[in-house]
């Protein structure tokens, strides 16, 4: 379930699931603080805040001005989304799933793969749904840029690598 749909069912719920619904949106999902959401929603900030504190009760268009710039800030409207195919460890590390690009957040959506053939898959899935571009590793990359028709980058694990040596080493040492 997407933020959106989490917020409409806290709606209907109660004023106090709204309210936690929407703050657990903006400061986690979003990653922005309330004056930022009521500027990107066009909302006074003011009305935001008493909406917040439960002294004020969102009138429907204010309520239409909340879900559909929660829905522009997550990318849903339009899919936008950067996919990230690897294995599940290397998802694991990742801690964002939204990230401020070129000031505007975008999201960022895991593809798990243990194989060249789930990775190629996987990035045929992610452009369907509807990606913007693609991370993938080098192994794969090639394949990948020659079927799709969005951005494709790759990873290329430097610091990771020398861990990993480091680390066998000392096993072995």
């Amino acid at each position: 379930m997407n933020s959106t749909e989490k917020i409409i069912n806290a709606v209907f719920e109660s004023d106090e699931d709204f309210r936690k619904a929407l703050s657990a949106t903006i400061k986690e999902e979003l990653n922005m603080n309330m004056s930022e959401f009521a500027e990107h929603a066009d909302i006074p900030a003011s009305t935001l805040y008493k909406i917040m504190s439960g002294k004020r009760e969102p009138n429907v268009r204010t309520l239409r001005q909340i879900i559909k710039t929660v829905k522009r800030l997550e990318g849903a409207e339009k899919g936008d989304f950067i996919a990230v195919i690897a294995a599940r460890p290397v998802l694991d590390n990742i801690n964002e799933t939204k990230r401020k690009i070129g000031g505007s957040l975008c999201t960022i959506r895991e593809y798990s793969a243990t194989s060249i053939e789930e990775a190629i898959i996987a990035a045929v899935r992610a452009e369907r749904e509807g990606a913007k571009a693609l991370v993938c590793a080098p192994i794969v990359s090639p394949t990948v840029e020659k079927i799709l028709r969005i951005p494709v980058a790759t990873i290329m694990p430097k610091n990771s690598l020398i861990e990993a040596i480091e680390l066998v080493s000392k096993k072995i040492g």
